[in-house]
């Protein structure tokens, strides 16, 4: 097969982190004093900045920052000032920012970065302490604000150093000055060595103004005839200032195989500027649609998850094509917005948290703070710190508001976007239906006098605080994706190209092992009933070491102090050996000492819950992987109704949350299942490959799966417990593509481990049938919500209680979900939705063809999957 035009070209949003560090001096009006730069100057050059102190307490102060742009606008910004005598900044966001002495500094964070001429903008924002006074010698972009200019020296710069094209085809980089130049410059592109059947096509002279800090293109061409590994360096170069190469390399992908094309045909469906999947900032959204609840509720929210499969998805374009840009950007992507940069000043590992209950129902909130409620030392925050020097926790929030159609934004601002923001809060009953959306930083602007924060937990007091939580089987994904780039790039000769991205998903999984941990640090003994019987962990000894639900950490916004928690409730769909196995052995090891004895005792003991959990042979069901455990019963460390234990655990059929059940989604037994098939398929351990015969036996028994179409499991229902009568039954039947996407994978796996020709077979047909369900878009299947009939469900607020969102929803008691989220009544189908319900929700429900991001990868991958293993 020839290989012209089958490789779409990459169509991605341009990504120039700063086209010009545009030096503009700048007038500051402060809070209480002004500074101001003399007239004529700042009519040529002054835009101007706003120095707020918002509030302040007798130890402290929060104070924001906006800039407004000159004539020639601003396209990332540094800005550098002397603080009074004693002042001093304990966190700030939405700016990469130091101080030394009295010496700050910072700089934009890419998103805030850009501002038109004469607008404004808030830029960021910071606790401080000692004297709110204005700054003085104020700098931005190296340049004074007294007027005496102290130019920028502009750089010549490439946007890409290494670049692979197919052959016969084009790739481009772009190039341009990182500041305005005082004379025109030419840019000349040459071929310095390497291949001649590479060449540039277009750009290999470019002219550029004098003061011109727009980026040009230069195409690179690959003869028809050109093979594959072959490569060239060129030189960019201007006189008078450093040049620059650029390495382009033919792609070595051989003949595109038939699941190779559909791999890449779905590549470019949800890649570049113009693709519905993604916002202007790289980041996916869980789905096209925008009507459309689950755990996000709302479809342009996106989470945790949705990130991992962002990567995923690159890192199988860069094993198909060899092209590993995607997978690097996708890890600056989650750097950016889905890592927090909340760095507290103060953080005790011997009191990491204070008590607070969870209750089955929601109306009991808010449960009350204990503070003198006993719980352990973690025992991993020293040997953290002593690792990467802070406090803060790479980890990433499992929720964001991508379009910020809440309107919270970033701290109060109610403008940024992607925001951070949250909704479980109220225990195992709680419902997406039941929840309130709140901001993960809390500054009292919305709901009531103390934000949202006296709708959860009772205290004597409330502070504004920044709250983030981690969904440990996102991270788990993303380094067990890293561990798959790692083995392609290194086949291909390019493990340097990514060793950063590695070295990211290494640090992740460092802060990953909070998850192995009791919520409250205690020990996992069993007998763990009520919090002050419960004893106090101390080292390892409340490590479960299995991946919880999550875990999740916090300050207040004046830096004094700050929390961490790990999760009691282990959930089998989490589990994830892969990601183990890399962190333990597989090269990526973290830096702190005990991380990789860690996870190597953590894959041992993931496999011996999975087995525990496991259906046995004679049993209804037998190969189904049951719940999963928990130290910390009802979240309250109340009496436990089970007697089936697991390493001080009882076991939980439905760990976490109840409505619907947890476990009764067949998804969450794929998604654990692809890593214990790719574990058994890389390391034929017994115990992975038993598991997965059983689970693969038990799984295509339920399924009906031809060429053109398939019905998998979709709901299950669960009874008896490990040890005694443990069984499941398939209680509805699916189409979810997501789902049998995975399962596609799965079947791969086993057919490669076992050469087993029906799994090899189901594989090939399932992906047959799925490819016939992509309707353009992507690859969607009718589906009818009966559930959107809870649109009226009441959201609980406490009587007397009384608040608004930002838009002016009011938040009391008695309002509905759909009356605290009125904007959604503007998204397309609402009014099918609207009619159901006004219909009694009596007849036909209301039916939508989605397009979720998570779906489309995990078809896209299963596509890739087949390709390497078996074309």
């Amino acid at each position: 097969m020839e290989t012209d035009n089958l490789a779409p070209p990459r169509r991605r949003g341009r990504r120039w982190r700063r086209t010009a560090a545009v030096a503009l001096p700048l007038a500051l009006v402060g809070a209480f004093t002004a500074v101001a730069a003399p007239s004529a100057f700042a009519a040529q050059y002054c835009g101007g900045v706003q120095y707020n102190v918002v509030s302040s307490w007798g130890s402290g102060f929060q104070a924001n920052v906006v800039l407004t742009a000159g004539t020639a606008g601003l396209n990332g910004w540094d800005l550098e000032w002397e603080f009074p005598a004693g002042t001093t900044v304990s966190s700030a966001w939405n700016v990469d920012w130091h101080q030394s002495g009295r010496t700050f500094t910072g700089g934009d964070v890419g998103w805030n970065g850009s501002i038109a001429a004469g607008q404004n903008k808030e830029v960021f924002g910071f606790i401080g302490a000692g004297p709110s006074t204005a700054p003085t010698g104020i700098k931005v972009n190296g340049e004074s604000c007294d007027g005496a200019e102290e130019p920028v020296e502009p750089e010549l710069e490439v946007n890409r150093a290494n670049v692979v094209v197919d052959a016969g085809s084009t790739a481009s980089v772009e190039v341009g000055f990182s500041a305005a130049t005082e004379a025109a410059a030419t840019v000349t592109t040459t071929r310095t060595s390497g291949s001649t059947d590479l060449s540039v096509s277009s750009g290999g002279s470019l002219s550029f103004a004098a003061g011109d800090v727009n980026p040009k293109p230069i195409v690179f061409s690959a003869a028809a005839g050109a093979e594959p590994g072959e490569s060239a360096v060129f030189t960019v170069a201007s006189p008078g200032y450093a040049s620059k190469t650029v390495t382009v390399t033919v792609a070595d992908i051989g003949e595109v195989t038939q699941n190779e094309e559909r791999f890449l045909a779905m590549y470019d469906q949800l890649t570049g500027a113009d693709s519905p999947y993604l916002h202007e900032t790289g980041v996916p959204y869980h789905s096209v649609e925008e009507l459309i609840v689950e755990a996000p509720d709302y479809g342009h929210e996106t989470t945790s998850e949705a990130l991992s499969y962002l990567q995923w998805l690159e890192a199988a374009y860069g094993q198909v094509t060899g092209d590993w840009s995607g997978y690097n950007e996708s890890w600056d992507i989650t750097e950016q917005y889905a890592i927090p940069d909340l760095n507290p000043t103060a953080y005790n590992p011997s009191s990491p948290a204070s008590y607070a209950p969870e209750s089955d129902s929601v109306e009991d909130y808010p449960t009350q703070l204990d503070f003198n409620a006993s719980v352990g030392t973690d025992p991993l925050g020293q040997e953290l710190r002593n690792t990467y020097g802070n406090n803060q926790v790479y980890g990433m929030h499992w929720i964001l508001d991508v379009d910020n159609a809440y309107g919270f934004g970033e701290c109060g601002d109610g403008t940024t976007e992607p925001a951070y923001m949250n909704t479980f809060q109220r225990g195992s009953q709680e419902s997406t239906w039941e929840t309130v959306a709140h901001p993960s930083c809390e500054t009292f602007d919305f709901g009531g006098p103390n934000g949202y924060l006296d709708l959860f937990v009772g205290d004597s007091q409330y502070s504004q605080q920044q709250r983030y939580t981690d969904a440990p089987d996102a991270d788990a994904r993303a380094i067990q994706v890293a561990w798959m780039a790692q083995q392609w790039a290194a086949e291909q000769g390019q493990s340097s190209t990514i060793s950063g991205s590695l070295d990211n998903a290494s640090k992740m999984g460092d802060f990953l092992r909070y998850a192995f941990a009791d919520k409250y640090f205690k020990q996992i003994a069993g007998d763990c009933i009520g919090i002050n019987n419960c004893p106090d962990g101390s080292g390892k000894n409340s490590f479960h070491y299995l991946l919880s639900w999550y875990y999740s950490w916090g300050a207040g916004a004046n830096g004094d102090w700050s929390f961490r928690i790990g999760g009691s409730g282990v959930h089998q769909g989490y589990q994830n050996v892969m990601a183990a196995y890399a962190l333990s052995e597989g090269g990526l090891e973290p830096a702190s000492p005990t991380a990789a004895s860690d996870w190597a005792a953590s894959l041992d003991q993931q496999l011996e819950f999975l087995e525990w959990l496991q259906v046995p042979q004679g049993s209804p069901g037998a190969g189904a992987i049951a719940g999963g455990a928990t130290n910390n019963w009802g979240g309250n460390y109340g009496n436990p109704t089970t007697s089936a234990e697991f390493e001080g655990l009882y076991y939980d059929e439905q760990p976490v949350w109840h409505d619907p059940p947890s476990n009764r989604w067949f998804g969450f037994q794929v998604w654990g299942m692809d890593r214990v098939a790719q574990y058994c398929l890389e390391t034929d351990d017994a115990r992975a490959c038993d598991l997965l015969d059983q689970w693969v036996a038990w799984a295509l028994s339920e399924s009906d799966i031809s060429a053109t179409d398939y019905s998998i499991p979709g709901d299950l229902d669960w009874s008896g417990e490990p040890g005694a009568g443990l069984s499941a039954s398939v209680t509805s039947m699916s189409k979810d593509p997501g789902v049998a996407g995975a399962f596609a994978k799965i079947l791969s796996y086993h057919a490669a481990a076992t050469g087993d020709t029906a799994s090899q077979t189901a594989a090939k047909n399932l992906l047959d049938a799925l490819w016939a369900a992509n309707d353009g878009v992507g690859v969607t299947q009718t589906e009818s919500r009966a559930d959107y009939c809870r649109f009226g469900d009441e959201v609980y607020i406490p009587e007397g209680w009384t608040g608004t969102m930002p838009n002016g929803d009011v938040l009391e008691n008695g309002v509905t979900f759909i009356e605290t989220r009125s904007f959604m009544k503007d998204f397309e189908g609402w009014d099918q939705v609207q009619a159901y319900i006004d219909g009694g929700c009596t007849g036909p429900a209301p039916e939508f063809s989605y397009h979720r991001y998570w779906h489309q990868v995990e078809v896209a991958t299963a596509f890739q999957t087949y390709a390497a293993l078996f074309e």
